[in-house]
């Protein structure tokens, strides 16, 4: 036992030299270490199954149940999970597209990626998945979850859903793909509205990626061709994704340099500002749509625009996701995704459990969702119909920017 003890803290010294005694926490690590040791030692020796008792299992076991415990977004990965996540990060992965998350113990649906089998299938902000194969997903650790979500492409994988809106139950299989995402969608000139003839342009931004802000750029640059003089930019039920993606985007609208976002950590705050060498913002008037399925990255641009007096945010309050996850690779291929800081907007606001209230507050109701959602799926489905649907949100977007035009023209006679 003490030979394992002495491996852990040889571990320790070699990957962990930042460990240390907390003010508030007098006791030695190696103490507790010794302890871990013990326990794992026991485990091996002693447990029924043998199968189950590698040192590798045990240990990543012990990491997944540490980092879960702390709170919904941290979680160990194990090396295969870790490396899905980086394919993720790039746009293109295979699985259902389906963003899940553990809220109140239950696997739930965040969001599901527009034009993959999750999206298709009907699926919907907060629906729960209680089981996957017939299996219960209850106790199973997100990553776990997660995996079983993912498989070979053409591979069937049914689930069990709650719908809390509803109560209702009901089981669907779907069919793996590999998951292309273009993450700018349905960039267009809006149909005039009467009395303003004023060229409104339309984008809609359905996470934060790699390509997500060279797509917008080639987008805004299209429209501003056709015409464009203001612009509605559509971040419903957009989860968020990449931090630096979502800064790039607000620096399509900010002067060079601009702050954008900071962190603020145990140990330090961070700023994040649009790049240095950008070219002009584009100076045209701008309204911002998110709801309460806005998070994390469409929060920090609805935040930013809102704060700055770039933009006016239109809808719901956002989802509230303003923590900062790190990705800390560990030696074995595996990875600790650990929650290290909060968002806060320019203004210093906090995100994370308050969300980005709007300029203008208009919520609707759930059947709306459903149908916006659904319009989403048939004009996005082979064949699809490409008249665009309009909603209350969007409507009230278009006369806030016809309105300010009308005032503009009013202040200059």
């Amino acid at each position: 036992m003490r030979l394992l003890a002495c491996l852990l803290l040889v571990w320790v010294c070699a990957f962990a030299p930042g460990l240390a005694t907390e003010p508030d926490d007098p006791g030695s690590p190696y103490i507790e270490l010794e302890l871990f040791a013990r326990a794992l030692q026991l485990v091996r020796q002693d447990y029924l199954d043998e199968s189950k008792v590698s040192y590798k299992d045990l240990v990543h076991r012990a990491l997944e149940g540490m980092l879960e415990d702390l709170d919904p977004h941290s979680q160990f990965l194990e090396p295969k999970n870790f490396k899905t996540m980086q394919e993720e990060t790039r746009s293109e992965f295979g699985g259902l597209g389906v963003v899940v998350s553990k809220k109140a113990g239950l696997l739930t649906v965040v969001n599901p990626i527009e034009d993959t089998p999750g999206f298709r299938a009907g699926l919907l902000p907060g629906d729960q998945i209680l089981k996957i194969d017939g299996l219960s997903t209850g106790k199973t650790p997100l990553a776990d979850s997660i995996e079983k979500l993912r498989g070979d492409v053409g591979g069937k994988v049914t689930l069990t859903i709650r719908r809390p809106s509803t109560a209702e139950v009901f089981d669907l299989t779907l069919v793996r793909e590999i998951i292309k995402v273009p993450s700018v969608k349905e960039a267009r000139i809006l149909p005039a509205r009467p009395p303003s003839n004023l060229r409104i342009g339309y984008v809609r931004i359905t996470q934060f990626s790699e390509p997500t802000a060279s797509e917008l750029a080639e987008a805004l640059d299209r429209l501003e061709e056709e015409g464009m003089q203001a612009l509605v930019l559509d971040l419903r039920f957009n989860p968020g994704g990449l931090l630096h993606s979502a800064v790039d985007v607000c620096g399509e609208f900010l002067p060079p340099n601009t702050l954008v976002v900071s962190t603020e950590g145990r140990h330090e705050v961070r700023e994040y500002r649009t790049r240095k060498n950008t070219t002009a913002s584009r100076g045209f008037p701008l309204v911002v749509l998110a709801n309460h399925a806005s998070a994390s990255g469409s929060e920090i641009v609805a935040g930013a625009l809102k704060d700055l007096d770039r933009a006016l945010v239109v809808g719901e309050t956002t989802f509230g996701k303003g923590s900062v996850q790190s990705v800390l690779a560990l030696p074995d291929g595996s990875a600790a995704r650990l929650t290290t800081a909060h968002y806060l907007t320019p203004g210093r606001n906090p995100i994370h459990g308050h969300g980005v209230p709007p300029h203008i507050a208009l919520p609707i109701e759930a059947e709306d969702e459903i149908r916006i959602l659904e319009n989403r799926r048939r004009r996005e489905s082979p064949g699809g119909n490409e008249t665009f649907e309009w909603d209350r949100q969007v409507e009230c977007a278009v006369d806030v920017l016809q309105a300010g035009r009308l005032h503009q023209a009013r202040l200059a006679q």
